[in-house]
């Protein structure tokens, strides 16, 4: 039995090994979009009540649980800007993790890392970023990204392109220098 199956079965165990699996990507990618580390523990904990909810109405996904997750945590995110009348920060690439390479990056290496996270901060449309954030940062697939933005995968490829443009094009400007 899939883990999706034993899920939709409410079988406890699996329901606690999908908690395991995906809960710390939610939480990243729901801190990098929202920048409050309360909130992203609350989308988190919504994310799978929602899904909860859904695998016992016989809803829910089925096939990409991944993809299914990503989705509903970018829509709690947008409701919960949209419910407390600000914007979402997207103050995202600030908080990259911090493994032990980037400790050990030379400063002429961090000096383009950060002048990358200029660009994706400063240059990049809203879409963009959310491109880039999910495609590069979170890993996810073209389909993957396109079912989470809502958008055709087409119209993400076209995103990803320009939000690349943008970044070879501000890269170029600085290495001309």
């Amino acid at each position: 039995m899939t883990l999706l199956e034993a899920a939709r079965q409410m079988d406890r165990e699996a329901l606690v090994k999908i908690f395991d699996l995906y809960s710390p990507s939610l939480y990243n990618y729901a801190f990098r979009l929202c920048n409050d580390a309360l909130m992203a523990d609350y989308i988190v904990g919504d994310v799978f009540a929602k899904l909860l909810e859904h695998l016992s109405d016989g809803r829910g996904p089925s096939t990409n649980l991944r993809s299914y997750l990503y989705e509903i945590t970018y829509h709690l995110i947008v409701d919960e800007a949209r419910y407390s009348h600000r914007s979402a920060p997207i103050d995202e690439v600030e908080y990259l993790k911090q493994d032990e390479y980037c400790t050990y990056v030379s400063a002429e290496n961090r000096i383009l890392f950060d002048a990358i996270l200029r660009v994706v901060r400063n240059d990049l449309t809203e879409d963009q970023r959310h491109v880039i954030i999910l495609r590069f940062l979170e890993g996810l697939s073209l389909q993957e990204t396109a079912t989470v933005i809502g958008k055709e995968v087409n119209n993400v490829k076209v995103i990803q392109n320009r939000a690349i443009a943008v970044l070879r094009k501000v890269l170029d400007n600085k290495d001309a220098k």
